[in-house]
Order: structure tokens, then sequence, then C-alpha cells
């Protein structure tokens, strides 16, 4: 009867997340050219809702619930629609070029982020927005650093501006420098934040530029679990260091299942099975529809959560930061090809 109860109470939130994604996907349908995803969309109705009216208490819960637990389980989805081949098929090239664009992002992101004196959350999951696919890496390390909603939703913000210039800039650069269809997709699969983004900028230039744009990005998508692992150890590292600091015996345990997050490890689980062709391709494509539409569903939760006001607190340095990660990114992704001779 209490799990019913607690069940009943998730409801209101729950179904105004669900809305807002609806409407959210509506507005993305109608749009002559897709420049915004329906996540973003979402995430800004969010936040101008709650500018002009925060939710009642009665959608607290519910609302906590879709951009905690409902994202989790939206990451997990995610998996069944990735192919741990697509690494191989793609080639060591791309591998070559992403490895630089992280080190990038995380190792210059790292002392950007301390000399714009921005906390050490804010400034990694706009790194991983950057360096690996926009809002789904900042939705896949946030739950893990325990990240707050003000700046989940500032991390997209810093990452969603600069996508939106290069989806307009990109295919006049390529142009201008005369790359190939590959040479591009590479570019603007290792460089373009977002996967609508990078499919944007991929086809505004060619459909072979497009469909190698795609899986490059998809590649890179598959670094996310890596990054959350990594990240996952630096958060129980600083826990058990900050226990210690008041004077609390903490014995840390470092077992790999306590360590990494569950729901990393069923979207790992999911992307191995679907690797070996155990899942078929109609369920694999619904599930990632399903997975997209929860994806939508947390982020407008996340914006129902966030207050204007608290995200001013933060300034103007993480948009800052944002914009030297990615500039860097996408001089540091050509530069790369131009060494390897793909250029």
């Amino acid at each position: 009867m209490e799990a019913i109860k607690k069940a009943v109470k998730l409801v209101p939130g729950f179904a105004l997340a669900v809305v807002i994604a609806v409407l959210a996907k509506l507005i993305e349908n109608l749009m002559p050219v897709h420049l915004i995803g329906a996540s973003v969309i979402a995430l800004f109705i969010g936040m101008i809702f709650n500018y002009f009216r925060k939710p009642a208490e009665l959608f607290t819960s519910g609302l906590q619930f879709t951009s905690k637990k409902i994202l989790k389980f939206a990451i997990i989805l995610l998996g069944a629609s990735l192919n741990i081949r697509i690494v191989l098929e793609v080639g060591k090239m791309s591998l070559y070029v992403m490895v630089f664009t992280l080190l990038t992002c995380f190792g210059i992101g790292h002392f950007v982020g301390k000399a714009l004196k921005i906390n050490w959350k804010l400034s990694n999951m706009i790194s991983a927005g950057t360096g690996i696919c926009g809002g789904s890496a900042i939705a896949a390390i946030a739950p893990v650093i325990d990240a707050d909603d003000s700046d989940i939703a500032y991390a997209m913000s810093a990452t969603f501006l600069f996508d939106m210039a290069m989806i307009v800039l990109f295919p006049v650069m390529g142009q201008a420098m005369g790359l190939s269809d590959m040479a591009y997709g590479l570019w603007a699969g290792t460089a373009v934040n977002d996967t609508s983004s990078v499919v944007a900028a991929g086809y505004a230039f060619s459909e072979a530029a497009g469909d190698f744009a795609t899986m490059v990005k998809l590649t890179r998508t598959l670094s996310i679990i890596p990054t959350v692992i990594i990240f996952a150890l630096i958060s129980a590292h600083l826990k058990r260091k900050e226990a210690g600091a008041d004077g609390e015996t903490v014995m840390a345990d470092l077992r790999l299942i306590k360590i990494i997050p569950w729901f990393i490890l069923g979207f790992l689980a999911l992307a191995v099975i679907n690797s070996f062709g155990v899942i078929p391709e109609t369920v694999s494509s619904g599930m990632k529809d399903v997975s997209k539409f929860l994806m939508v569903c947390a982020l407008a939760a996340i914006g129902l959560n966030t207050s204007f006001k608290d995200m001013k607190k933060s300034g103007f340095a993480p948009m800052l930061h944002g914009f030297i990660i990615s500039a860097l990114v996408v001089i540091v992704a050509i530069a790369v090809e131009y060494f390897m001779g793909i250029v």
C-alpha cells in the first residue's frame, strides 16, 4: 500500500514532464529546418515555465523522479541502439582524432575551469558535453557526480549555443577549405557536440558526409562508458576524502560493481547484446525512440526544476568556458586531420 501511495505521488510531476516533452517534439517537427533538438526545446520550455510560475509541491516528487530515475533508464535503453563493431567500421583514424579532442576537452578544460573559478562538476560537464555527445554525455555524468539541476541546465546551454553556430558555420568552412566528404564528416563528427547538430551539419555538406559524420558520432558516444567510470572513481575518492576530513573512519569499497553506476552497466550490456544481433532491428529502433523521448521528458523535468535566478549566480563564466573549449576542439580536430594526411 505504501509503495502504491509513493507511485501515485510521482504521477503529477511525470505527467507534466510528458506534456512538455510532447509539446517539444511537436515544435521540433514543425520546424522547417532541424536546428534544435526536442531535448533542448523541452529544457527551455521547463525553465521558462519555472520563471513565470514555479511548479507547486504536488509536482515536486514526480519531477525529481523523472529528472533522476527516468533519465538513468533512458540512458540504459540508449545502449540498444549502439553497436560496438561501429568502432572498427569507422576505423582507427576517427579514434586518433577523438583521443586528441577528448584530451583537449578534459585537459585544457580543467585549467580553463579553474581560471574562470567554475566548480569542478559544472566545468567537467561542459567538457563532457563538448568532447563526447552534448546532452547525452552531460546526462550520463550528472548523476555520477551528484550535479545540481541548475548546473546540468547551464552545461547544456553552454554547449547548445556553440552548436547552433556550428550548424551554420561548419558547411561554409568545409567548402572554403575544400574538404572531401570523408574529411568533413570526420571533422563534423568529432567537433560538433549534440547528435542532432552533427546530423544537421553533416547533411548540410553532402549525404555522404552526413552518413560518415553520424557513424563517427556514434563512435564518440561509446566514450561515455570509460568517461563515466573515471568520474565515478573521482567522485568516490572525493566523497571518501570529504568524510575523512570530518574525522570519520571510512573504508572505501573500490570494487567495480560498487563504483560503476548500475545504469551504465545496463547501457553497456545492451550495447554488447545489440552488437551480436540478438536484439531485432525493429525492437532496437523502438527502444531508441523510447529512450530519446524519455530523455526529452527528463530534460523537461530538469528545466522545471531550474531557476534562471540560480543560473545567474554562475555568471558569464560557464558560457565562456563552453566557447573556449568548443573552439579549441574545432581547431584540434582539423589540425589532427591535416597531420594524418586525411585533408
